[in-house]
């Protein structure tokens, strides 16, 4: 009898043990975990997590959100369940720091012309190529490839942003490091092409015969046409001036010579010559300005007739508002600072919802991230403007040389300067920074262009210079500089600062 009970005992035991631990599997595994920054954000919710770097989010006629990776896998997810199909694995992409798959575009008529269009990196006789492929979308799969234009590519600046409109596709192409071909109409690279959805010339393209509609970039990240039919895009600055542009048809936007609005008189020289656009807006410090869209719902009404902007340095969704024509840039609006990390690209769903894709598991990773499941898609069904929660000032807090070192150093340096492996040096193990001051002071102001090898590792990402900044700024960035980890070197004078530049400019 005792046995009998001591069994009974057991398998109650037992039972309830099982009963325990299946419920709190389910509860420990929940789509929105208090560490992963979701929490006191009614309305905002995760749909996918654990991509690898989505680079495009795109909202399908089939009302599906169609996700291209950077390593090159197109799926389609259900936005409310979350289900997600691969329907294709790209085998020749090129995939290093920023290249890779990186464009997509749906043909504005799926149901006439069924086409995908992609856009991605590959390695062809040993050169690196921006390749342009038209797919068709049948059923489940992307079948029947046909390279559309293949041009030069690099290891950043291939931009590659796509866009279909009535039928006709727009391709944003990077200058792929050249400071040459944006400024050359004869070149893809730099421009805003347009082409037939075969690659053909419109015949009301600006040049008989050529593809170019609008040049003067370095890299645009962003493209979108609002509902009035008028084409901005977001761009890549080098040390300054990162900008939203309103494009038009053979218009010149500057680049490599004017950055941002012409204000020295080398930049007005050359916009008078040539005619070149103003940006939008223009901001120094660099935010990263990522995907870009265009907001017309109702449903959040202090967004309508915004664009909507997502920052990879910045870490922030953007609302940029426009007045009636569109030509202007009212306000911005800064939204979630910090909290989801780099993001990537956004779209809008018919009923007013943003998605927003994370870009945590990139080349360049950023302090506090990835989190364990990304990279993440969330959805964005409510937004309270009023509600200090859903914004962040973007000034970072610490003193005056923290902030300039945040703002203008740390997205390749880090915020505790050890760099990026084999792309971006550490500062705490250069000679130049410890020992040099005349040397570092001439880097800082001139820049570089091609590789160098620092204590035995070669780096070849360029460094943009930092000329622009006043002495007493550079002063305060390298003091901060020299001073973290364990060199605490010793500052240098103002004076020395002035020493340099003016030899620079003799």
């Amino acid at each position: 009898m005792k046995f009998l009970c001591l069994k009974i005992l057991l398998l109650i035991t037992f039972s309830w043990y099982i009963f325990f631990e299946s419920n709190r599997k389910v509860l420990t595994v929940p789509v929105v975990k208090t560490s992963e920054r979701i929490q006191d954000y009614s309305g905002i919710s995760i749909i996918a997590s654990n991509l690898n770097v989505p680079i495009e989010i795109i909202w399908g006629g089939d009302n599906q959100i169609w996700i291209a990776e950077h390593g090159g896998v197109i799926s389609r997810m259900d936005p409310q369940t979350g289900s997600k199909q691969i329907i294709l694995k790209l085998t020749d992409v090129w995939q290093s720091r920023t290249a890779g798959l990186l464009g997509m575009a749906l043909h504005s008529d799926m149901k006439k012309f069924p086409y995908i269009f992609l856009s991605y990196t590959i390695q062809k006789d040993k050169k690196y190529l921006m390749r342009l492929v038209r797919y068709n979308s049948l059923k489940d799969s992307l079948t029947d490839p046909k390279i559309l234009m293949e041009i030069p590519a690099a290891n950043g600046h291939n931009g590659s942003r796509l866009v279909v409109k009535d039928g006709i596709l727009y391709w944003a192409t990077g200058d792929a490091l050249s400071l040459t071909d944006s400024q050359n109409p004869r070149t893809p690279n730099g421009k805003i092409l347009r082409m037939n959805v075969d690659g053909a010339a419109p015949f009301d393209n600006p040049m008989k015969g050529n593809l170019v509609w609008a040049w003067g970039f370095r890299n645009i990240q962003g493209m979108v046409f609002s509902k009035s039919g008028q084409l901005y895009t977001s761009e890549h600055g080098d040390a300054t001036d990162d900008e939203i542009n309103l494009i038009g048809k053979a218009k010149n936007y500057g680049w490599p010579t004017v950055q941002g609005f012409a204000e020295t008189v080398q930049e007005s020289t050359f916009k008078g010559l040539h005619n070149t656009a103003d940006p939008l807006k223009a901001w120094t410090p660099t935010i990263a300005p990522a995907g870009l869209d265009y907001y017309s719902s109702d449903k959040i009404p202090a967004l309508k007739n915004s664009l909507l902007l997502v920052t990879l340095k910045g870490k922030s969704l953007r609302a940029l508002k426009l007045d009636n024509d569109g030509k202007k840039i009212l306000n911005e609006q800064v939204y979630f600072e910090n909290k989801f990390g780099r993001i990537r690209d956004l779209c809008i769903s018919p009923a007013g919802d943003i998605y927003l894709a994370t870009s945590n598991r990139d080349w360049n990773p950023v302090s506090g991230f990835p989190l364990p499941s990304d990279d993440r898609i969330i959805r964005i069904s409510k937004l309270d403007p009023s509600n200090p929660q859903n914004m962040l000032s973007s000034i970072p807090p610490g003193s005056k040389s923290a902030q300039l070192y945040q703002q203008y150093c740390a997205s390749c340096h880090k915020d505790n300067g050890m760099g990026v492996k084999g792309v971006f040096p550490s500062l705490l193990t250069s000679l130049l920074v410890v020992n040099n001051p005349k040397e570092l002071i001439k880097k800082v102001l001139t820049g570089s262009n091609g590789p160098a090898t620092i204590n035995g590792v070669k780096y070849d990402t360029p460094m943009p210079s930092f000329a622009f900044l006043k002495d007493e700024d550079l002063l305060d960035i390298m003091t901060y500089v020299r001073s973290l980890g364990s060199n605490h070197a010793i500052p240098f004078k103002p004076e020395l600062i002035k020493e340099v530049r003016t030899a620079l400019n003799k």
